[in-house]
């Protein structure tokens, strides 16, 4: 084993979740020697042992382990210690909205006092969460100020460049997704610049100040709901006049110029369901984006809708959720549209059963529903099936254990209708009310 330790520039990287692990672990493989800071002792324990706690990212275990051989990655619970070792601090914590869509602070703002307790004067400072605009600066640019002493832009450089990588690529993201970044001033922008270009070897897109790296991220999560909102009204439109909404749009998007999304029985995860309300919050109080958010979490509840006019009231019927996680082949209940369906269900006096199979048993119990194996004797005791999320060994599910099922609700529009209903089950999707044309 060889200690390059002493001689690389030093990161910190404060937040060693799913991106900002990876992030340090792909700094550390660039020659950069990386202070890792988490509040959670077993994630900085995982780490310092040269272990992911992190699974299903490709790359990311062979990184970990190669940055622990080299003596480039370490990691602590004791923030402001790994910031006073670090030229460059790069934040990664979370900001989430609460049960009323008000934005959560409380996680940041206490990663960020920690971060003006231990830092030097000349650092550089750069932001990666998903922050409303302004807040780089006159959120947390004062409070280091105010704890610190330190002056931003004069004392230490301030920047924002967010994360723009997705689950289950994220390597290959950083790699190849251009990192947009501003900075307070000349040399902060300059400063930032100069570190990703060494430490991830990506494309730069400098802009003016953090402000506008800032709403370009919030930007481009609200399009994305926008568009997913739009695929929803005309899909439940489609349902409507009796057009299947899949043919709709594989006829129109061959026209360049449209990208009708797909449609779905709601819209989960970290960024989508969370950041349109950095704008909402902030004033964008009407208008598409805060119609978008209404539509794709009503979708829940029109998935439910569908299955009362089809069978009738819910009460004691046992309805399995194919999907805990938010979307397909990754693990992540973060604002899943499993989560509304489950509450509905329960509100409806269903019995809710999940099955999804990155979640064990326990994990699944802790949503207050019941886990359910596919191979399992009571299978045949299911009325409904909804598909939420469709996860890769969903392709091969035989419906034929379900002999009492009476539908199954497709809400992504992936399963085949045809061998469904040769078993004598009902189908629907989401604009698509007589199935898809197999």
């Amino acid at each position: 084993m060889t200690d390059h330790s002493e001689s690389l520039p030093t990161v910190a990287v404060v937040g060693l979740g799913k991106i900002g692990l990876t992030l340090a672990a792909v700094f550390a493989n660039h020659r950069y020697n990386v202070f890792g800071a988490d509040i959670n002792p077993d994630v900085t324990a995982s780490v310092n042992q040269g272990i992911s706690h992190i699974q299903n990212e490709p790359g990311l275990d062979e990184l970990v382990w190669a940055a622990h051989q080299n003596n480039a990655l370490s990691a602590t619970t004791a923030t402001a210690e790994a910031v006073s070792q670090a030229d460059t601090i790069v934040v990664i914590v979370p900001v989430l909205t609460d049960e009323q869509n008000q934005i959560d602070y409380r996680m940041i703002d206490r990663a960020v006092e920690d971060v003006a307790n231990g830092i030097q004067k000349d650092a550089l400072v750069i932001f990666e969460t998903t922050l409303p605009p302004g807040d780089t600066e006159n959120r947390f640019g004062k409070m280091i100020k105010d704890i610190s002493g330190l002056r931003p832009g004069r004392d230490f450089d301030l920047a924002y460049s967010p994360e723009r990588v997705y689950s289950n690529q994220i390597i290959h993201d950083l790699e190849h997704y251009p990192k947009i970044v501003g900075g307070i001033n000349e040399k902060s922008l300059e400063r930032a610049a100069d570190f990703y270009k060494t430490a991830l070897g990506c494309e730069m897109i400098e802009v003016s100040s953090p402000e506008t790296a800032e709403f370009a991220k919030v930007a481009e999560c609200v399009y994305r709901d926008v568009n997913i909102a739009l695929a929803n009204e005309l899909a439940r439109f489609a349902e409507d006049k009796g057009v299947q909404m899949t043919e709709v749009i594989n006829a129109s998007n061959s026209q360049p110029y449209a990208n009708i999304h797909s449609p779905g029985i709601g819209v989960g995860g970290h960024c989508i369901p969370i950041y349109p309300y950095f704008f909402i919050n902030k004033g964008l109080s009407e208008g598409l984006t805060p119609l978008s958010r209404k539509i794709n979490d009503n979708m829940a509840d029109y998935a439910i809708t569908k299955i009362e006019e089809r069978i009738g009231s819910l009460s004691d019927k046992n309805i399995l959720i194919l999907g805990l996680s938010y979307r397909g082949n990754v693990k992540e209940p973060t604002k899943s549209t499993a989560l509304m369906l489950i509450d509905q269900l329960q509100e409806k006096g269903a019995n809710p059963f999940v099955n999804d199979p990155s979640f064990s048993d326990r994990e699944i119990r802790l949503y207050d529903a019941a886990p359910l194996a596919l191979n399992d004797q009571h299978c045949s005791e299911i009325d409904v099936v909804i598909l939420q999320a469709f996860h890769d060994a969903y392709n091969a599910i035989d419906f034929s254990h379900f002999t009492n099922c009476q539908l199954i609700l497709d809400g992504r529009n992936k399963l085949n209708q045809k061998d469904i209903n040769r078993l004598g089950i009902a189908y629907e999707g989401i604009g698509n009310e007589g199935g898809l044309p197999f």
